[in-house]
C-alpha cells in the first residue's frame, strides 16, 4: 500500500513539473506575442479592400450587436457577404436589418440552398468567396464582438507578401451564469496558453475559427474552400493547408468570442465537442496536453501525501498548483487578452483547469459528436460522418 501511495504522489509531483515547464513556456509565448504585436502595428498603414465573409444560421443572442460591430470598422473600403442556407434565415433577416443602418458599406445578402458539404459552413464560404470583389477574405463567426481597429490590424500582416493566412485570438465573454463564466475562462485562458506555445515552438500551423484571413490565392492554391467540408475542425484544416505553401500569423489583435451556453447542459455539451474535435484534428499534441493540467496533479499529490500522513507536504503542493494556474491566468489576462474581469479570471480559472482534465479525459471515452441538433462520428483527421 505504502509503495503504491509512494506511486501517486510521484506521479502527483511529475505532473506539477511538467504544467510548471509548460507555464514557462506560456510565458515566453506571451514575450513572443507581445513582441510580434508591436511589429505588426508598425505595418498598420496597409489597407487594402478585404472582403468579410460572415456565415450565419438562426438568430442568435445578440446577433445585432456582434454583426454591427463589423460595420463601424476604421478602414477605408471593405465589404460584408453573409450566407445562410435559406433566403429567409432568420440571421440574414437580422443582417439586413443592421445593414440598412449603413448604406454607404457595401453589402450582399446570399444562400447556397441545401448544403454540399456535411459541413455546412464551407457550402456558405465557397459561395461567398465566389461572390466577393476581394482578393483577402476575413472570416469570421457570428458569436463574436469586434472593436473598430480590427480590420486594420488583422490586414497588417498580409503586407508581407509571403503571409497567406492571419488568425486571432480571442476571448471569452460572458456575463451571467457560472457555467458561462467557467467556459469563458477555458476559452480566454487554457485556448490562449495553447496557442502561444504552439507558436513559439514551431510558428502557427492552423488557424482559430471566430478569425480566419487568407488570401484568395492562398485558397485556391490548396483546392479552394470545398477541401474543408467532411471535417469538423475547418479552423484547423484551413491553417494547416495554407501554411503548406505561405505563412501563418497569429496577429496580435484580439477579440471577444461570446459564450451562447448559459446552462450546464449546453456547456457541457460544447466544450466535449471542443475537446473531442482537438483530440482527432491533432492527436499527438491532445495526447499530451494532460501533462499541461496542473490542479489535478496537485489535488493527487495532496490525497497521497495526505494518506501517508504528510498533510503538509500535500496542502504545500495543492496550494502550488491553485497559485500557479492563478498566476497565468493573471499573466495572460492582464499581457496579452486585456481582459475586463481579471481577478474573476484569476478565481475561477484552478476550477476550469481541473474540469478540462476532465473534459480531456472524456474525450477518450467516444468518437460521437452532437452539432446544431445533430449526431455525428469523428474519424481519423476530423472527418465527420453523420450517423442520425
Amino acid at each position: 500500500m505504502l509503495l503504491f501511495l509512494r506511486i501517486l504522489l510521484g506521479l502527483g509531483i511529475f505532473g506539477l513539473l511538467t504544467s510548471t515547464v509548460f507555464m514557462g513556456l506560456v510565458f515566453a509565448g506571451v514575450r513572443r506575442f507581445r513582441h510580434d504585436a508591436r511589429a505588426q502595428r508598425r505595418a498598420a498603414g496597409f489597407q487594402p479592400p478585404v472582403s468579410l465573409l460572415k456565415p450565419l444560421h438562426g438568430a442568435e443572442p445578440g446577433l445585432a450587436a456582434h454583426l454591427e460591430s463589423f460595420f463601424t470598422q476604421d478602414y477605408p473600403a471593405y465589404e460584408i457577404l453573409f450566407c445562410a442556407r435559406r433566403e429567409d434565415d432568420a440571421g440574414l433577416a437580422i443582417a439586413r436589418q443592421v445593414a440598412s443602418r449603413y448604406p454607404h458599406i457595401p453589402v450582399q445578402f446570399l444562400s447556397t440552398g441545401e448544403a454540399t458539404y456535411i459541413n455546412a459552413k464551407v457550402s456558405s464560404l465557397e459561395r461567398m468567396a465566389a461572390a466577393a470583389t476581394s482578393d483577402i477574405f476575413i472570416i469570421s463567426d457570428s458569436d463574436v464582438r469586434v472593436s473598430r481597429d480590427y480590420l486594420r490590424e488583422v490586414v497588417a500582416p498580409f503586407a508581407d507578401k509571403n503571409v497567406g493566412g492571419v488568425t486571432c485570438l480571442y476571448r471569452g465573454a460572458a456575463e451571467q451564469g457560472l457555467w458561462a463564466k467557467l467556459e469563458a475562462v477555458g476559452m480566454s485562458v487554457e485556448m490562449t496558453s495553447g496557442v502561444l506555445v504552439a507558436n513559439l515552438l514551431e510558428g502557427m500551423l492552423f488557424m482559430l475559427g471566430p478569425t480566419m484571413a487568407a488570401r484568395r490565392e492562398s485558397v485556391e492554391r490548396m483546392g479552394g474552400f470545398g477541401i474543408l467540408g467532411p471535417y469538423c475542425s475547418d479552423d484547423f484544416l484551413l491553417g494547416n493547408e495554407i501554411a503548406k505553401t505561405a505563412t501563418v500569423v497569429l496577429s496580435g489583435h484580439v477579440i471577444d468570442h461570446v459564450i451562447l451556453n448559459h446552462s450546464f447542459a449546453a456547456s457541457m455539451k460544447h466544450q466535449a465537442r471542443w475537446m473531442k474535435s482537438t483530440r482527432f484534428s491533432r492527436p499527438k499534441g491532445h495526447f499530451g496536453t494532460a501533462l499541461t493540467f496542473a490542479v489535478p496533479f496537485g489535488l493527487l499529490a495532496f490525497a497521497a501525501a495526505a494518506a501517508m500522513q504528510k498533510p503538509l507536504l500535500g496542502t504545500g503542493l495543492l496550494l502550488f498548483s491553485l497559485c500557479a494556474r492563478s498566476l497565468m491566468a493573471a499573466v495572460l489576462s492582464s499581457m496579452v487578452l486585456q481582459e475586463r474581469h481579471i481577478l474573476r479570471t484569476c478565481l475561477l480559472y484552478p476550477l476550469r483547469d481541473l474540469m478540462g482534465f476532465f473534459f480531456w479525459a472524456a474525450s477518450y471515452t467516444s468518437s460521437t459528436i452532437l452539432w446544431r441538433g445533430k449526431i455525428y462520428r469523428l474519424t481519423e483527421g476530423g472527418l465527420m460522418e453523420r450517423i442520425s
